[in-house]
């Protein structure tokens, strides 16, 4: 894989258990050797590899050791194949690979340590480091390990074969009540396990999620997320469309952010917008902060009786995740099937 050298090097202040020859030490193991397909595979190439998926019975099972003899593993690019790109970021590309001996299929996501370092987003990556690795839930995508060069700095995260959400709702332009309902019901129960981890996401949009093999939703970013012990906040992150009033007014926050995120996305599932866009960012501020929220005609009553009690200005008054679970609309659409197809 020919990648361009970085000008700068920055030594990270990366979580404890650096090495001093580059890599990391993990407890965290990748799953059990799976099965691929009968195809070629060319690193040199990047022909596409496809794995049978532990998701095909339901979870990944990542406790299951790749070495029992090794006890801790030391990863490295040596240890990978590399295959296909999947993305480009801002910092860098994510690239399909395969762990050479367990030949479980990974994507590895590649940032420059200079890129980091000029944009001031390190403290960003030592959180999403932390917070993720200790997430397990079958819609948070999986952190497995990360490793690091003079250059670049390697995260291996599960692999999502059906890509990114936001293209599936840029295609489909919006999508059907069974649909969004079966994602805002996935989500809410990622969401409830995270503020039990005193995790809050802040910054839950279409950008950051990703679908698995049987389409089920993953979350996949978590550089804006934060430990929250006392759960109170006061920065200025996420994306425009969906902050809520308080973290638009300055006002100290909680995991009740996660909440107005949950209504705007519910809300661009099915209008194929977020509810409070307007020309230029004072006018949406204004929007957000009166709660000018619209609804076309074409959106359900369950719908919009959903979408209203999570997009409420009080954050104490908004709808718990828990009862997210039992709203009649989420009930009724989230099992339907879908006239929407991949």
């Amino acid at each position: 894989m020919q990648m361009e050298t970085a000008s700068r090097v920055l030594k990270p202040n990366l979580p404890t258990g650096l090495s001093t020859d580059g890599t990391y030490s993990i407890t965290t193991k990748l799953p059990a050797r799976v099965p691929l397909e009968k195809e070629n595979y060319s690193s040199a190439k990047g022909d596409k590899i496809i794995a049978k998926n532990d998701e095909q019975s339901g979870t990944v099972k990542d406790d299951e050791q790749m070495d029992t003899s090794k006890g801790m593993i030391k990863w490295s690019l040596s240890d990978f194949d590399i295959g296909r790109p999947l993305g480009k970021g801002k910092f860098g590309n994510v690239y399909m690979a395969r762990e050479k001996k367990s030949k479980y299929i990974v994507a590895l996501k590649l940032m420059f340590k200079s890129q980091l370092q000029k944009a001031g987003v390190e403290h960003q990556l030592r959180r999403e480091i932390e917070i993720q690795t200790h997430l397990r839930h079958p819609h948070i995508l999986k952190l497995f390990g990360y490793f690091y060069d003079d250059t670049r700095i390697y995260l291996i995260l599960e692999y999502a074969p059906k890509g990114e959400l936001y293209k599936e709702l840029q295609k489909n332009t919006r999508f059907d009540d069974a649909r969004s309902a079966k994602y805002i019901a996935q989500l809410a129960d990622a969401l409830i396990y995270c503020h039990s981890k005193k995790v809050i996401h802040r910054d839950i949009k279409p950008e950051n999620l990703l679908l698995g093999m049987k389409g089920d939703l993953k979350i996949a970013d978590f550089g804006w997320s934060v430990h929250a012990p006392s759960s109170r906040r006061h920065t200025m992150c996420g994306t425009l469309d969906y902050l809520p009033p308080e973290m638009v007014e300055g006002k100290f926050h909680n995991e009740c952010v996660d909440l107005w995120s949950l209504g705007v996305l519910c809300y661009e599932f099915l209008v194929g917008k977020p509810p409070f866009e307007a020309e230029g960012h004072s006018n949406t501020y204004k929007r957000i902060c009166k709660v000018d929220l619209r609804f076309p005609d074409f959106v359900s009553e369950g719908a919009r009786d959903l979408i209203s009690k999570l997009l409420r200005h009080d954050p104490k008054a908004r709808l718990p995740l828990e009862e997210v679970l039992k709203h009649p609309w989420i009930i009724q659409y989230k099992d339907a099937p879908s006239t929407i197809k991949f």
